[in-house]
């Protein structure tokens, strides 16, 4: 990330993390900006730059009651009916997991020998990204905040692949994700190496609209095993493409966030991003 947008995003972080821990008091806003050393003014404005709405709207979308709520409007006709008009982009997102090409088994075997990568980093909302690609599609999306160590997860998946630090056109389209160019999501496919449970749990996470939120069990009711959550959150957490499969639309029956691979305070973050312009559609 160029150096002012990662202070932007550091200080959203520290105020996302202070508003998750203090939520029951609903601080005010002059009290979240003096966390940050900001004044309130500069504060509101950054951040409604960055999310779409103030602090104060932001908030309640983060609190406990909000991740209650959103659990019980799952599958709401209301959003349905936004979502089936297009108004995001899940609905694409799922017709491209519908339409994935999947490891052949000698791939699957051989850890992708005669495989050819392209990857490159690139900046997101939420921080610093490695993204790569075969020529059948995105086979790996993550949070770089250390770009040798992500390079090194992508080539533990793929041991035996041939690597090429390069921007390519597939990986263009599946960044267009962030900027709400919704027209390149047709174009995406998805290449990924997993096994057949893993897929299905995979598939059912990009049924979760944006800007909603689902459990452990609900998923794992999903795809018919009820019994197995932990099975569930373990193939969740081994989820290739951040952000592009939502995982992070996948919380405790609590109605806590829970964990993220990347970071809990992220997984906030690109809840409330999502919640924010969901409800700027509705």
């Amino acid at each position: 990330m160029k150096e002012k947008e990662t202070i932007h995003f550091e200080q959203i972080t520290k105020a996302i993390s202070y508003i998750k821990e203090n939520f029951k008091e609903q601080p005010s806003l002059e009290k979240i900006a003096d966390q940050i050393h900001l004044s309130p003014f500069h504060f509101q404005k950054l951040f409604t730059e960055w999310a779409g709405v103030s602090p104060k709207k932001f908030l309640q979308y983060i609190t406990l009651e909000h991740a209650k709520k959103m659990l019980k409007e799952n599958g709401s006709t209301l959003f349905d009916t936004a979502f089936e008009s297009g108004l995001s982009g899940t609905g694409r997102l799922h017709d491209l997991f519908i339409n994935m090409e999947g490891m052949t088994p000698g791939e699957y075997k051989n850890g992708g020998e005669n495989l050819s990568i392209n990857y490159s980093y690139a900046e997101s909302p939420f921080g610093n990204l490695l993204v790569a690609s075969t020529l059948k599609g995105i086979c790996y999306i993550a949070f770089a905040d250390d770009e040798k160590q992500t390079l090194s997860e992508l080539k533990h998946i793929f041991p035996n692949a041939n690597y090429k630090q390069m921007v390519d056109l597939i990986q263009q389209n599946a960044l267009s994700v962030f900027t709400g160019d919704w027209k390149k999501m047709e174009q995406i496919k998805l290449h990924l190496k997993g096994t057949e449970f893993q897929l299905k749990v995979w598939e059912t996470l990009l049924k979760i609209p944006m800007g909603e939120l689902a459990t452990y069990g609900k998923v794992a009711a999903s795809i018919q095993k009820p019994t197995a959550s932990r099975a569930v959150g373990t193939a969740i957490g081994d989820n290739p493409v951040a952000f592009l499969i939502p995982c992070h639309r996948v919380i405790q029956s609590t109605g806590m966030i829970g964990q993220y691979h990347w970071g809990s305070d992220r997984k906030t973050a690109i809840i409330g991003w999502e919640a924010a312009r969901t409800d700027n559609h509705r």
